[in-house]
């Protein structure tokens, strides 16, 4: 897409995001990306931004450390404005991300949403070549047992690995 530029989160960033997610009725308050912001200049977390034409359309996250998946990275917190979607702009942006992930692991992680909100991201890295890792459903960060009900809300998912080298 002309005029894309993915480059580190900033810090004048986190209002504008913020802005954005509010407007979609999303709760992603600018706190969470203040945290993004000392947790990239910490080395703990890259934060990916997405522009096009100097204006705010999507950001994913690498984090060095996986709450589930302990020294492989995870690529989490990936969102691209729905507005903006099917222009390439989520391609580039997980292409940077494993990218960013290949620069100090063979593997990634990454974990997508059971209900159809994330439809599109569970064909998207399936055709990315994304695999289960085999452990069913998490909820929350463990697995669920057999037979044990849940909600199907943003805490339920699955999760995947790839080989990136």
């Amino acid at each position: 897409m002309t005029g894309l530029e993915i480059r580190p989160l900033r810090p004048d960033d986190p209002a504008v995001i913020a802005a954005a997610m509010a407007a979609l009725g999303w709760d992603k308050p600018e706190s969470q990306y203040q945290r993004y912001l000392a947790e990239q200049a910490a080395g703990t977390r890259d934060v990916l931004v997405a522009t096009v034409d100097g204006a705010y359309v999507g950001y994913v996250t690498v984090c060095w450390t996986s709450p589930y998946f302990g020294t492989i990275p995870e690529i989490s917190d990936f969102n691209v404005l729905p507005s903006y979607r099917r222009r390439g702009i989520g391609s580039a942006l997980m292409d940077a991300a494993e990218a960013t992930a290949a620069e100090r692991s063979p593997v990634v992680g990454i974990g997508v949403g059971l209900y159809p909100d994330y439809g599109q991201a569970q064909r998207m890295y399936v055709r990315r070549g994304y695999l289960p890792d085999g452990r069913g459903l998490i909820y929350d960060g463990r697995q669920v047992p057999p037979m044990e009900t849940i909600r199907n809300d943003d805490s339920a998912c699955l999760m995947f690995t790839k080989q990136l080298r």
